[in-house]
Order: structure tokens, then sequence, then C-alpha cells
């Protein structure tokens, strides 16, 4: 296997550990849904598989960013240059696009599509 193969492999592994993520969060939304709490704890997102760090989330935030597949909830810093880009910020949680070969991986295993 090739360097640019490895690379690649790499990419989509982080692509696919972040859309499991993605999943167990939907899975958080559907049995806190109808809570009186203001945000809910969320998983982070990130492609770090060891990853077990949580972010508060509001429902209209988490609906913000489950409206594009591209889009994940991530703890602050835990982004990854090499498969997306950073693109808001708050104190609580950081939001990431996936670029676009990660982006298709993303698009095909998005809960809601």
């Amino acid at each position: 296997m090739s360097g640019d193969d490895r690379v690649q492999q790499r990419k989509h592994q982080i692509a696919r550990n972040e859309a499991l993520f993605r999943e167990v969060n939907e899975r958080v939304q559907e049995v806190s849904g109808g809570r009186a709490t203001e945000t809910t704890e969320f998983v982070c997102e990130c492609g770090d598989t060891d990853c077990t760090e949580t972010i508060a989330v509001r429902d209209e935030e988490y609906e913000q960013v489950r409206a594009d597949p591209l889009l994940f909830a991530i703890v602050p810093g835990h982004e990854i240059p090499d498969v997306e880009e950073l693109v808001a910020r708050n104190e609580r949680f950081d939001v990431v696009r996936k670029h676009a070969g990660e982006g298709v991986i993303a698009r095909q295993t998005d809960p809601r599509s």
C-alpha cells in the first residue's frame, strides 16, 4: 500500500468514526427529546475513537448542526485539519465541516438522509 493510499485510508477512517459518533448523538437526541433542560450532553463527534468527552448543546444548536450532513460538533481543539475545517466556535463546542472526500462518507452515513 502506497503512502497516499494510507493517508486516504486514515482520512476515511476518521470520517467513519465521526459518523458513528453522530449516530450515537442522534439516539441521545431521541431519548432526551421533550425534556425541559437547557442543554443536552452529546458525545464529541471528533475522529478520535478514544475520545470520551461530551459537549453541552442546546436543541436549536443541535438542529443547526444536523441540518447539514457535513457538519459535526466537537470539543474545542479536536478538529483534524486534513479532513475538516473549523466553521463555528462558541464557549461550549466547535463546529467543523468535512472536506470533499470525507464529505461523501458524511453524506452517505447521515441518519437524516
